[in-house]
């Protein structure tokens, strides 16, 4: 009984020192200045215009999304294990200071989605928008150096 317990509580700590591995992983691939290429809340997307002004930027485990001239400071925190991938963004400065949005999210090289509910209630379970919805979808491109 002590060997099966042994092996049990190796296991559980393999796992998620494995875990943690993994999203120290995907963070590093986080890392850099993401522009949008499209945008929309509820089935309503942002024009060209905006787009132009909207950028995020990730440094370790921190953010900054500047819209012209607001800008938003916070934190995440992913989970780069769970299907879909999952992001808890914990804004601490600016218009969303103490709001946090549970989001989804997806990277594939250079490209990055992030879809979450503004009303911060809810984690989405797929990258899907509904008219007239507080779903916000985001697609950003990595910025060349």
């Amino acid at each position: 009984m002590k060997t099966v317990l042994r092996i049990c509580i190796a296991m559980i700590l393999f796992t998620a020192a494995a875990r943690s591995q993994d999203a120290a992983d995907e963070r590093k691939l986080l890392q850099g200045t993401w522009l949008p290429t499209a945008a929309e809340v509820g089935e309503n997307p942002f024009g060209e215009a905006t787009l132009k002004i909207m950028k995020l930027v990730v440094e370790g485990d921190k953010y900054a999304v500047t819209v012209g001239i607001s800008v938003d400071l916070g934190a995440i925190r992913i989970d780069p294990a769970a299907k879909p991938k999952t992001m808890d963004i914990i804004s601490t400065d600016g218009p969303n200071q103490g709001k946090t949005f549970l989001a989804i999210y997806e990277l594939n090289g250079d490209m990055l989605r992030i879809f979450y509910d503004l009303t911060g209630k809810v984690r989405p379970t797929e990258f899907k928008t509904s008219k007239g919805e507080p779903l916000f979808l985001a697609t950003y491109k990595r910025a060349k150096s």
